[in-house]
């Protein structure tokens, strides 16, 4: 902590030295708020890195506020960023407690604010608008509101993370972009994150080169970490121990789905404590009152998905529990950066089914306590996004000719990597399918895209974020409780279900609105499925895991137990499996002769890889994959080995084109507005950012390749995907 003698803290707007000192009894800055004032002063843009709870918020509104009261500026200044609506909820009090004591308002738009509370009267901006980009899109499109914009100077977005890597980043990018056109100079940007592995390349992501732009990087304090790891095959045992490990305790329990978070929250019910349930699918009311369970001083605990995982404050946390596997090392340390706050050490427990589990889970801390983090990969071809955005442009413009929309089009650097001519093929295209209308030179709105996003008011446009469809719950009384699958509704095991940890009968279906009415029900007959929720882990933790493999220990001091536990894993594994590499085992059974190829870089690689395998050995030939390894079966109990490996040098020698043309075309279904896209930009759109082929074939050339002729143990137990399923995966990780 800095005194209220430091340089920044001495500098800053009398009116500003107040609030911090009298009002919030601060004693002075921490170090990231000293270092991000001094690179925002500078007038560039910034990417600001820190741990949770380390103050990122506070280090980006204080030089935005100084500059606001030192020069009297009017109208929005300030435009926030956040890309959950909870996130704003929780975060307006903080905006509040700096802001309005200091003469500045605070506004918030989503689309949880009543109608009549989005806006402001002439002369009434508000210094700072808290928004989601979905909300921003709307904003804009209010051309006196959007006025109010014309002297703003700064973008804060926060959790730039969640967004870089999704078609909501390349939305953003776009908006960004806009308003610089509606200001008529570069708006400061200022983006924050506690991880992110490749923070050089999201800082350019983020400024694209349109000033001079400085990362603002403070590591975590060191801090005693306590870990502690239940491995047990038995749910009800795993459920008995989540009971002990957080009773009395203020803890946060981590699953990776909506269906395992219902689905603990029923078993456990009655046995712990204030029990609170929290994901996507709730109402905002009952997220609202979990998040709020933690003002009782009699302990709680909220099961909750990766909702929690961002900066929404929950305050101090005795534990935090995760159930099964996060995905990423990212996520891993942004669940475990809830607690150890304050004075407190951190203490994390994992709670997993197998052996496996453990050496996942020891793979992530190892990355953790090396500082590895995922670097995260901006979309390249998102043609989704580039539908969407000549839509809107029309919708605002009624008409514009095909040389106006191709030239908005390539002004935004999101889309550098789509050409003219992808762009005219996908305009012909849409005139073609009646989404367009042409007249002469200009381009209008269609039949087809009325029909097909234009009800209440264009609204579908507004938004990528691509969903299967969902029904509102809603009781009787009028009470939303949340949100179910489609799937799930119109299946026939839909007549009973379980949301927000209470048992529920359906009474009555509006398909036409989308609507479920619903009554408490008593019974244990209920269950309840969202689609789009597999994960695996990242190619990181993987690798993580290769390494640990090779040298048959983990670096964690481990208990004698949870050592034996592993060297029971390393048992069952091939002995040649090196560092780095691909390594092939060959395994006698009694249906036949199995190949295993452990390559460790991860389920997209291995889907990849699966596919191309599957297609150069034909016949009979059966395929699966999961995060390491690709399983190749029934081909034929002589040479099998030799078969695999001589195909994986062949695709070794596979151009870029070679790769395309073997892997199968995905659903359009995948993205908000691939079924209006022509087949090829499909496939283009496939390979660069789903596929990510680029990223394929260069770790599948320079991959040393490892063959063991003999091992006796057992293959690997796993969730293997079989690559005939593959292509009909539906990601949702936008929603």
């Amino acid at each position: 902590m800095y005194t209220n003698g430091s340089s920044v803290f001495s500098e800053l707007h009398e009116s500003l030295q107040t609030v911090l000192s009298q009002r919030l009894e601060w004693t002075g800055l921490r170090d990231v708020q000293e270092f991000t004032y001094r690179a925002v002063t500078t007038g560039d843009d910034v990417l600001v890195i820190a741990p949770t709870a380390g103050g990122k918020s506070e280090a980006a509104i204080i030089p935005v506020m100084d500059d606001i009261l030192k020069n009297g500026r009017k109208g929005v200044s300030c435009l926030c960023i956040f890309p959950l609506k909870a996130l704003i909820n929780d975060q307006e009090e903080r905006f509040f407690a700096f802001c309005v004591p200091a003469g500045l308002s605070v506004m918030k738009w989503h689309g949880d604010v009543p109608r009549g509370e989005r806006g402001w009267k002439d002369g009434e901006a508000p210094s700072f608008l808290m928004i989601t980009p979905e909300s921003l899109e709307v904003l804009l499109l209010e051309k006196n509101l959007s006025k109010e914009l014309g002297n703003l100077r700064y973008v804060i977005v926060d959790e730039i993370h969640h967004f870089v890597e999704s078609e909501r980043g390349v939305h953003l990018k776009i908006l960004l972009d806009r308003l610089d056109q509606i200001t008529g100079v570069p708006i400061q940007r200022v983006g924050l994150s506690a991880t992110v592995g490749n923070p050089e390349e999201i800082l350019s992501w983020l400024s694209d080169d349109r000033r001079k732009n400085r990362l603002v990087s403070v590591p975590a304090p060191l801090k005693a970490k306590q870990f502690q790891f239940v491995v047990d095959d038995d749910e009800r045992k795993r459920i008995d121990a989540l009971v002990r490990i957080v009773h009395g305790k203020k803890a946060l329990v981590f699953v990776n789905s909506r269906n395992e978070a219902e689905k603990i929250v029923k078993a456990a019910s009655g046995r712990i404590r204030n029990l609170r349930i929290h994901h996507s699918s709730l109402s905002p009311a009952i997220k609202k009152a979990a998040e709020e369970v933690f003002d009782t001083e009699t302990g709680a605990c909220i099961v909750c998905t990766s909702t929690l995982e961002l900066g929404i404050d929950i305050g101090d946390l005795d534990v935090v529990v995760q159930v099964g596997l996060p995905g990423s090392v990212s996520s891993f340390l942004q669940r475990m950066g809830r607690s150890g706050r304050g004075r407190k050490s951190t203490f994390f427990a994992w709670i997993l089914s197998d052996p496996i589990e453990l050496l996942f889970s020891c793979a992530m801390i190892e990355c953790a306590i090396k500082k590895e983090i995922e670097h995260l990969l901006p979309l390249k071809k998102p043609y989704s996004v580039l539908v969407q955005q000549i839509f809107l442009l029309l919708r605002r413009s009624s008409r514009a000719s095909r040389k106006t929309i191709v030239h908005e089009m390539i002004f935004h650097p999101v889309f550098a990597g789509i050409s003219l001519d992808a762009i005219n093929r996908i305009l012909s295209h849409l005139v073609a399918e009646d989404y367009l209308m042409s007249d002469g030179e200009m381009l209008m709105l269609g039949i087809r895209a009325e029909q097909t996003f234009g009800r209440s008011n264009w609204k579908d446009l507004y938004s990528v974020i691509c969903g299967s469809g969902e029904y509102r719950v809603v009781t009787p009384d009028g009470e939303v409780v949340g949100a179910l699958d489609a799937g799930f509704v119109n299946s026939r095991c839909g007549g009973k279900f379980t949301l927000g940890g209470r048992s529920w009968s359906m009474v009555k279906r509006d398909e036409e609105h989308n609507v479920v009415i619903a009554v408490p029900h008593e019974g244990d007959q209920t269950q309840v499925f969202w689609a789009g929720e597999k994960s695996g882990s990242s190619p990181l933790v993987c690798r993580s895991v290769q390494r640990i493999i090779a040298r048959k220990a983990t670096s964690l001091p481990l208990s004698m137990h949870e050592q034996e536990v592993l060297a029971g894993v390393f048992r069952h594994l091939p002995a040649g499996i090196a560092v780095g590499g691909i390594c092939l085992q060959e395994q006698q059974t009694i249906r036949g002769t199995n190949v295993t190829v452990y390559s460790f870089y991860g389920s997209r690689f291995n889907q990849v890889l699966a596919l191309l395998l599957k297609e150069r050995l034909g016949g009979s030939a059966s395929v699966r994959y999961n995060d390491f390894s690709v399983t190749v079966q029934r081909t034929g109990r002589e040479g099998a080995l030799d078969r695999v490996a001589e195909a994986i040098r062949e695709i070794r020698l596979y151009t870029l084109d070679m790769v395309g043309e073997s892997l199968p075309l995905i659903s359009p279904e995948l993205w908000k507005f691939g079924q209006v896209l022509p087949r090829e930009s499909i496939r283009e759109m496939a390979l660069a950012d789903y596929y990510l082929v680029e990223e394929f074939q260069k770790v599948i050339q320079t991959a040393s390749i490892t063959v063991i002729r003999e091992h006796d143990g057992e293959l690997w137990p796993a969730q293997d995907m079989p690559v005939e399923n593959a292509v009909q995966e539906r990601s949702h990780n936008l929603s």
